[in-house]
């Protein structure tokens, strides 16, 4: 009687769980499809931060533009044909989780957001540039902050790719836009803060101007009877 009773009660537990997991099922696809259209209108956003940053970067110094794309193209190339530093890049993020450990809300997302090692160049790079005028310095400033930039992307991505239950690839679509788009953001507040050729104001002006145009070029496209 015993064993009956019991098999009876969890027969009953089960048809409560039941409609409970569908129910957490349905909210999370519901807002997987959330996350994936926010991450649609994102991609404009995306696009014309790209074009943007290109833009003001064009204006630097020939040299300062060779050595930031030569530390972008020598992370890619050791990470496709030498050596994957992703010790390097969870290091990094086990230093934010410790500095965000009090706030629980950021310990999981800000090692995706903030560019650890590109925050911190630019924090030893401020005091040396007082002291050491060289142009050797900035060049390797530059060239140092292309590579922990495209260090933080390149690993970001490949993070928020892999992640299990990604509805519509939601996750990754919305997750890595915003965190593209919040770097290069930051990339120019510090190339703005550095050389007096990149402005940020210019840049965030640009990415606004091109970005809502091309909102008005769909709904136009889409909605608009000629």
């Amino acid at each position: 009687m015993a064993k009956k009773e019991s098999l009876k009660k969890d027969k009953k537990e089960d048809n409560f769980s039941q409609p409970k997991k569908s129910n957490a099922l349905f909210h999370g696809k519901a807002f997987g499809v959330v996350k994936f259209i926010l991450g649609i209108c994102l991609l404009p956003y995306v696009y014309s931060c790209s074009v943007a940053f290109l833009g003001g970067l064009v204006g630097l110094d020939k040299v300062i533009q060779n050595n930031f794309w030569y530390g972008l193209i020598t992370l890619l190339a050791i990470y496709l044909f030498i050596w994957e530093p992703a010790v390097i890049y969870a290091k990094g993020q086990k230093i934010l989780e410790f500095f965000f450990s009090f706030l629980q809300s950021m310990v999981k997302v800000a090692p995706y957001l903030i560019p650890i090692y590109a925050i911190v160049l630019f924090l030893i790079y401020l005091p040396l540039s007082f002291v050491n005028k060289s142009p050797e310095l900035v060049n390797w400033f530059v060239y140092l902050f292309g590579f922990s930039m495209g260090l933080h992307l390149v690993f970001g991505a490949k993070s928020l790719r892999t992640k299990q239950e990604d509805f519509l690839k939601a996750n990754y679509i919305f997750g890595f836009s915003f965190v593209y788009i919040l770097n290069l953001v930051l990339a120019a507040f510090i190339f703005n803060f550095i050389f007096k050729e990149f402005s940020l104001v210019n840049f965030l002006n640009s990415t606004f101007q091109i970005a809502g145009d091309m909102f008005k070029a769909v709904f136009t496209q889409l909605f608009v009877v000629k």
